[in-house]
């Protein structure tokens, strides 16, 4: 899936909002694991499925449904 969008620090940024925000770090949306820094949040979910997780598959569909939300938004929204 090279022609992908890229998954990027707002991504994972968005998806966490409404979550509680670990002490002590960031936390994956998808597996739950907890990571230091968001680059090695970003890291670890472009590299999940050699890990044996799925996160990659979750963000992207994340992005994926965000993106129509927002089409849809648009479509709806009145013309001035």
């Amino acid at each position: 899936a090279s022609g992908a969008a890229s998954i990027t620090v707002r991504d994972i940024l968005a998806a966490s909002q409404g979550q509680p925000v670990p002490q002590h770090g960031y936390q994956c949306m998808s597996c739950c694991r907890v990571f230091p820094t968001l680059w090695s949040v970003k890291t670890h979910i472009q590299h999940s499925s050699q890990e044996g997780y799925s996160c990659k598959v979750y963000y992207r569909r994340l992005m994926a449904q965000r993106e129509k939300e927002r089409k849809e938004q648009e479509a709806a929204a009145p013309r001035v």
